[in-house]
């Protein structure tokens, strides 16, 4: 019940252009401010350990909001990639691009990794989590009809597990099902009640 009554008393500023973001994080029955995130670099050394690319792009993002933070708010910046066959595969900027992210994660599987980082005006913690995603075999005709009715371009790997692709083409996941849609609610939840 404590732990309850401390999230009432935050408030999350939410720096992210996904409404997805903003219904989960309301899901968890926290007051939500949505901002504009800043226009962020999305670069990050060759060199990075793709397991840590997500966090650090989360932090990136924090660190670019300007502005005093009051004590009872909490800023939230998240990224989320995808990692195939140790590639880093972020959002598509084109349809020929989003067709052959999809073609790789046909009937393969691929990691998603969500950073997140929770900044105050006193201090900031990031963390991130994995999911392992199997994709059963998609057909052209399937990758066709996806990309022209749902339009992913806004997605780490082209896809939404939440919409028809979700629905016909991931076969089973190992870990958090949210993580996949761009926020790991288990760890966000405990995470913020522990800021």
């Amino acid at each position: 019940m404590e732990s309850l009554k401390a999230l009432n008393n935050k408030k999350i500023i939410l720096a992210s252009q996904s409404p997805r973001r903003r219904n989960l994080i309301e899901g968890l029955d926290m007051h939500v401010e949505l901002i504009e995130p800043p226009d962020s670099d999305e670069s990050f050394p060759k060199e990075m350990n793709p397991y840590e690319v997500p966090e650090f792009l989360a932090s990136k993002k924090a660190d670019c909001i300007t502005g005093e933070i009051d004590k009872k708010s909490i800023l939230v910046t998240a990224d989320t990639i995808v990692l195939c066959d140790n590639e880093v595969i972020n959002k598509p900027n084109d349809f020929s691009e989003a067709y052959q992210m999809l073609s790789k994660l046909s009937d393969n599987e691929h990691i998603v990794i969500t950073g997140v980082c929770l900044k105050s005006g006193q201090k900031k913690k990031t963390f991130s989590s994995i999911t392992k995603v199997y994709f059963a075999k998609l057909s052209s005709k399937e990758i066709n009809y996806y990309l022209h009715k749902y339009n992913p371009y806004d997605k780490a790997g082209a896809y939404g597990i939440q919409e028809w692709i979700g629905y016909i083409g991931v076969e089973r996941i190992e870990g958090s099902f949210f993580n996949v849609m761009g926020l790991p609610l288990h760890k966000l939840y405990s995470e913020i009640i522990n800021f």
